[in-house]
């Protein structure tokens, strides 16, 4: 209620805006209002030719005049320089906050985002705390600016085409295959050529079926998506507002059953904020948000079913027309059955499919996924000039309160499973074998209920001073906090601290900042809880110097360097792990005049001297500009550790300390694992003119390389150490090929995954010891989990008249993964994939690509090894707009400021020899091509 209040009132002060702007109709520059030439960084913002090289800033704004955009940080790599999609040089779990706030990426859309920073560095995230200790993005969303009132309207409608299927056998196929398989295993074959026959000849689809679950029968060929956005803004000096109010709408591929009406989903979000100055030392503002959300779906895993059940299982549907007329048993459960399919079927299944996708979305019920989110915060300037000039405070308060439940009819339902008969070659169901009741309670059901609450406030005093137009003098001192608190979660997650930052440069060449942080975790014992965290960085305006002054071809070259050390708990994953644990209730009992005494056992030993880990770093950039800002370029290159990361090892305890039965163990968690991250990234951009035409190409880098410097192992073969490996590194087993036959399987080591044939893979005995085991497994490569070791983005824009047009890809380099999905890893009951056709048979030994069937568990062939190992490079084409200006049009008396067209396409092409891996999603919703048409207008 609180936040629907603050909506209510912030709504109510924007109403106010035509009153206040009659009072005064001069326009001034408001400081607070972001600007082209100023970045947000941790608590102020900075002119951008001040901009230390470890900030990267993305002018979101500008860009959707050419840019058109459905996600918040959509394809951010590409333009952000060390920021790879994933992270912020390659340290995982950055934190990410709108207007100051601990937020999520999908709370705010494209349309209502100024700009976007990335802080990389450690002085450039120091204010902040522990929690930001491995990077922060900050977005900075509109507000309102002096003048005369404005009105931005755009809308869109595009179509998703899905970019691939899996693959799978048809029935007959499957058949034939699996009977191989069960050869393979010394095992009769189950499906004689007769059935085999019947089933590929198709004549009769209800009684041979072969279901194909991506059919044009059951999914669409594409699905469609609207949005429009409407942004009002305006004001004096007074008084600024700005509202945004979006609606946007997608459907599904389904296209049957309930899943026809119940699959889509609609997101409606309120947007405002009033910028008020009170008088000529105090100004105000009050913002909030709403969203509210609503998925519609059916009662059933459709996309993880097509995955795993095989095409011969059952009949969707059964034809009524196919049962005999005389069946009176059959004809009477049709009279009584509540679920008719268009009038003429009824849901199939059988004993064992009594439950499916196909009967639950035609009669199973449908659900509704149902989010809301309200989001206030406000904040009061006070200038205190009166008491020293260039000071400031300012305060700031916020909470947001997002909950989620579904909401879902669930209905039981009949399947029934024909007796089929032949007579004078025509089938019919002589008999039905009904599953299961029809029952439509009308009940609503409610589940899932989650909710989360956050609380965030700062008050910081701001001192900013010029001396003699020379001396520049910044400081802040600021006290910082969040809370969030989440459902079924019993300790709230908090940031809590102290941030002290002073700032000096001399005639803008040479730059000294000091940010620092004293930073408190209850997740550490009393005495360890509190640390300081001090960073440096220091500036030199090299084109100031004489020696560069009078070099035409630089306009700005300035070289940056930063080091300091950032405590933090991050990475320590629960609560109290410096105490000790004990249980009572353990493996055993005592006994005692017959009553059972249960044992006290030990889970973990006590470490009191338990520490924060620390984040070591030093960066050095450079960035410019030359030739009359035609090329514009930044760069850094880094080198961190992350120190003390605590682990409960036991090796380095003697053996005693644990016991197997009783599990008992008296092991503390300690500081002790380290972690090295060593990159660089880069940003380029060329801009020009020529004749008619104006384009810009810009290129932006990100390469990183990880290393697990120290590591509490113990293992036999040198080789297996993960200290000095990736921390990414992915390890398994060495193949050499199949097995030829029994003489080679006699003659290779023992094998200890399971009995082995020919046909199944063999792996390289990394020891000499005789046998396979895990011992053998070796570093593989790099998983690419922080993101790719390399990412490349190149953009291209031009305009010619009207015309304009936008082009961006996308590269990622140096990273492996393993092909260990279903539709890879086939064995035992598993539905068959396309990719057993590649199958080793005796016939096929020497070009096979995938090992012998087998109804068996498949231990040996499916698991790590670089038989399924392959590489994740890949380029995208993330994105191409074409748009026309069609302002000249609407004439000179126009309510229609500017209007404008566009079409776009959104990740049209991959290039990539894994291109069909990568792009194939199994089990799951498909990856699709996003084509869009939109319209924008000024008013």
């Amino acid at each position: 209620m609180n936040q629907i209040k603050a909506l209510i009132a912030s709504v109510a002060l924007m109403s106010l805006m035509p009153v206040l702007q009659a009072q005064d109709t001069t326009v001034r520059t408001i400081s607070n209002v972001p600007g082209d030439n100023t970045v947000q960084v941790a608590f102020r913002k900075l002119d951008k030719k001040d901009l230390p090289g470890d900030v990267s800033v993305v002018d979101v704004s500008s860009q959707l005049t050419q840019n058109y955009m459905t996600y918040s940080l959509e394809n951010m790599e590409g333009w952000a320089n060390g920021f790879n999609g994933n992270s912020m040089w390659g340290m995982g779990s950055y934190l990410l906050v709108i207007d100051g706030v601990p937020r999520d990426a999908g709370n705010v859309l494209p349309t209502e985002i100024e700009q976007i920073s990335f802080l990389k560095g450690v002085n450039a995230v120091a204010l902040y705390g522990s929690r930001a200790a491995k990077g922060v993005v900050y977005i900075t969303t509109k507000r309102g600016k002096a003048g005369a009132q404005r009105i931005d309207v755009r809308a869109n409608a595009g179509i998703h085409v899905p970019k691939a299927y899996p693959g799978y056998l048809g029935s007959a196929e499957y058949m034939t295959l699996y009977n191989e398989a069960r050869r393979n295993d010394g095992l009769p074959e189950l499906y004689s050529s007769e059935t085999i026959y019947n089933y590929a000849s198709r004549k009769n689809p209800f009684r041979y079926p072969d279901v194909d679950y991506y059919a044009d029968e059951y999914l669409k060929k594409y699905f469609t998506r609207y949005d429009v956005t409407a942004e009002i803004s305006g004001g004096n000096d007074k008084a600024r507002y700005y509202t945004n109010i979006g609606y946007q709408t997608s459907g599904s591929l389904l296209n049957f059953g309930e899943a026809r009406q119940n699959g889509k989903s609609d997101r409606l979000n309120l947007r405002g904020n009033v910028d008020v100055n009170l008088n000529d030392y105090i100004t105000c503002n009050v913002d909030a948000t709403a969203i509210f959300y609503t998925g519609r779906g059916v009662n059933t895993d459709y996309w993880g079913s097509a995955a795993t059940l095989r095409p011969y299982r059952f009949a969707p549907l059964i034809p009524l027309d196919r049962i005999e007329p005389d069946d009176e048993a059959s004809n009477l459960l049709v009279k009584n059955s509540n679920h008719i399919i268009d009038g003429k079927y009824l849901l199939g299944g059988t004993q064992l499919d009594q439950t499916n996708p196909f009967a639950a979305i035609y009669a199973g019920g449908n659900n509704r996924y149902i989010s809301r989110q309200f989001q206030f915060n406000t904040g009061v300037n006070a200038d205190l000039k009166n008491l020293l000039k260039g000071l400031s405070f300012r305060a700031t308060f916020a909470v947001d309160y997002n909950t989620s439940y579904n909401l879902a009819f669930n209905n039981n339902y009949t399947v029934y499973a024909p007796t089929w008969n032949t007579y004078s070659g025509v089938d019919l169901i002589s008999s039905l074998t009904q599953y299961g009741q029809d029952a439509t309670s009308g009940v609503q059901n409610v589940s899932n209920s989650w909710y989360r609450q956050t609380i965030s406030a700062t008050g910081q005093f701001n001192y900013v001073n010029t001396i003699r137009n020379k001396h520049h003098l910044s400081a802040v001192l600021l006290v910082n906090g969040f809370q969030q608190s989440e459902s079924a979660i019993y300790h709230r997650t908090g940031n809590a601290n102290l941030g002290l930052q002073l700032g000096y440069d001399f005639r803008n060449t040479y730059y000294i900042d000091f940010s620092s942080a004293v930073v408190h975790s209850a997740k550490l014992p009393e005495g360890n809880r509190n640390a300081f965290s001090p960073t440096m960085s220091l500036g030199w305006r090299l084109s100031n110097e004489p020696f560069l002054r009078n070099i035409r071809g630089i306009d700005d070259l300035r070289l940056t360097a930063s080091a300091g050390v950032l405590h933090t708990d991050l990475d320590i994953s629960s609560w109290y792990l410096y105490q000790g644990v004990y249980t009572s209730l353990g493996s055993w009992f005592g006994w005692k005049d017959g009553t059972g005494v249960q044992a006290t056992e030990s889970r973990r030993g006590a470490n009191p001297d338990m520490r924060f880990p620390k984040r070591e770093e030093i960066s050095i950039g450079l960035n410019g500009s030359f030739f009359h800002q035609l090329i514009k370029a930044t760069g850094n290159f880094f080198i961190n550790k992350i120190t003390g990361n605590i682990i409960q090892p036991d090796v380095l305890y003697p053996s005693y300390f644990t016991t197997g039965f009783p599990s008992s163990s008296f092991i503390p968690y300690i500081n002790y694992n380290d972690d090295k991250r060593m990159g660089v990234d880069f940003s380029v951009s060329f801009n020009k003119k020529l004749h008619d035409v104006s384009y810009s190409i810009g290129l932006v880098g990100t390469y990183y390389k990880t290393t697990a410097t120290k590591r509490a192992e113990l293992y036999a073969d040198s080789y297996q150490y993960r200290q000095g490996k990736p921390l990414d590194a992915i390890w398994g087993l060495q193949n050499q090929g199949f097995f030829r036959d029994a003489d080679d399987i006699a003659k290779s080591p023992a094998q200890t995954f399971g009995q082995v044939k020919p046909g199944d893979i063999k792996y390289k005995d990394q020891n000499g010891d005789g046998v396979i085991d895990a011992r053998d497994e070796v570093y593989l490569g790099r998983g690419g989990w922080a993101g790719s070791p390399l990412t490349l983005g190149i953009n291209l824009s031009a305009k010619w008249k009207n015309f304009s047009l936008f082009a961006l890809g996308i590269g990622r380099y140096g990273a492996f993964d393993m092909k260990r999905s279903s539709w890879f890893w086939v064995d035992g009951e598993d539905k068959y994939s396309a990719v057993v056709r590649d199958r080793w048979t005796e016939e096929t030994a020497a070009s096979a690509k995938y090992p012998r069937l087998t109804t068996f568990n498949s231990d040996n062939n499916f698991r790590n090894s670089d038989f399924w190992l392959y590489k994740t490079n890949r380029i995208d084409l993330a994105k191409v707009q074409i748009s026309y200006d069609m302002s000249g049009l609407l004439g000179k008396k126009k309510i229609v400021k500017e209007l404008g067209a566009y079409v776009s396409g959104f990740n049209l092409l991959t290039i990539s020899a894994e291109r069909k891996t990568m792009e194939m999603n199994v089990g799951s919703t498909p990856q699709t091509r996003l084509y869009n048409l939109g319209l924008k207008g000024l008013f």
